[in-house]
């Protein structure tokens, strides 16, 4: 349970922060402990502009990667954690953020260490980012650690902004098909069909077809929003459960063209985060269980998990990756070249910027190949309009 205090040090200066502990009156001893005097000792309790600023706010990968760049350079010229703190949180454009900072301003303050008061903000700070936080405190070497998160959150930002560039294009092009078809089908296919079901001439099977579609459009159109949204809703729900998280994760390790890319972003984010963490000093098998709820698929987590399970039991780490086809056998045979050799956080480095590399050929690659599928799928539908509409008139043109 969490408490806030208010107290007064020796020299008189008033402090707040936080504390966690079972109940009040231990709350107010570890106060004590820390030689303040005059605690007042209160619930914590979120305010209503903090719960607003929570629900409307969201802080970004770049924003985290740029204030632990920020945070290390201050601590490395030997800035107070506290001082450092409370300049980020007033610098901060995003108010989540400055609200964020604030709080664990306060809470070092009061005596807490860094990583304990990013740990009481799970969507903000994750526990990979908080246990390198820890290992920078206890080994001394925070700004260095600080640095080198934000090294790679900058990797991982470039990643992912890099792949939803290249898959701008396509989503676009594929959402303008599908709104101008549903308007086409809806507004203008009905009235261009009218004029040729009047005449009472044989329609071809494409033009029969075509009206049944759009008549359907006309009369249902709110059945056809309501299937897309509630699907989607549906949809979104049904992932959000372990059952459906699992089949979605081991659909999208499947799927052709699109599987091989999203087994090598999560094998990338396994070998970036696994490397970050052991060059912290984390120990191995806390760092895979640490990994395992970064890496993003529960395939891969399941995996993960049991070879941390294995290495906790004194097996060595690839042991439960080489009975996994999810993860390359190249991989594999490095880790174990590296784990021999007591050079497995250079292999696992080595590693994430080879498959990073692939990504990009992947995403390259893949570009290259749906910009011509658009370009098919457009040509067809233009084709079935021609065949539905067009040639029915033009014939009808010819009889009169």
């Amino acid at each position: 349970m969490l408490f806030d205090f208010k107290a007064k040090k020796t020299d008189g200066k008033v402090i707040e922060g936080t504390v966690e502990a079972a109940h009040e009156a231990m709350a107010r001893g570890l106060v004590q402990e820390r030689g303040f005097e005059d605690i007042v000792i209160m619930k914590h309790r979120r305010s209503f502009l903090t719960f607003n600023i929570t629900f409307l706010s969201k802080v970004s990968v770049k924003e985290i990667a740029i204030w632990s760049r920020q945070l290390s350079v201050m601590v490395s010229a030997n800035l107070p954690i506290v001082q450092a703190l409370k300049t980020l949180a007033n610098q901060a454009t995003n108010p989540l953020m400055s609200s964020v900072l604030g709080e664990a301003a306060r809470d070092v303050e009061g005596g807490a260490r860094l990583s304990l008061a990013m740990g009481r903000h799970p969507k903000i700070f994750s526990n990979f980012f908080v246990q390198m936080v820890r290992s920078g405190e206890t080994s001394g070497r925070l700004d260095e650690v600080l640095n080198y998160l934000a090294d790679q959150q900058e990797k991982d930002y470039d990643l992912i902004s890099k792949i939803r560039g290249a898959m701008m294009y396509p989503a676009f092009i594929l959402s303008g098909l599908l709104v101008v078809g549903f308007i086409m089908m809806t507004f203008v296919i009905p009235k261009l069909t009218a004029v040729i079901s009047e005449s009472g001439a044989t329609l071809p099977w494409t033009t029969r077809l075509l009206i049944m579609v759009s008549g359907f459009f006309v009369h249902y159109w709110w059945l056809v929003i309501a299937l897309v949204v509630g699907g989607g809703i549906g949809f979104f729900r049904f992932i959000a459960t372990p059952f459906g998280r699992g089949i979605w994760d081991t659909f999208k390790l499947k799927v052709p063209i699109f599987g091989t890319l999203f087994s090598r972003i999560y094998l990338v984010r396994f070998c970036r985060s696994l490397s970050t963490l052991m060059i912290g000093g984390v120990p191995l098998a806390t760092s895979l269980a640490i990994v395992a709820e970064v890496v993003g698929n529960s395939v891969f987590r399941t995996l993960v998990l049991d070879t941390a399970k294995a290495v906790k039991d004194g097996h060595p780490l690839t042991d439960i990756f080489q009975k996994h086809k999810v993860f390359p056998a190249m991989a594999s045979e490095m880790l174990a070249t590296g784990e021999r050799t007591g050079k497995l956080e250079d292999i696992l480095a080595r590693l994430s910027t080879f498959y990073s590399r692939e990504i990009d050929n992947l995403v390259t690659n893949m570009v290259s190949l749906i910009e011509p599928m658009i370009m098919v799928l457009m040509g067809l539908a233009v084709g079935v309009m021609v065949s539905a509409i067009i040639l029915p008139m033009y014939n009808l043109a010819n009889e009169m």
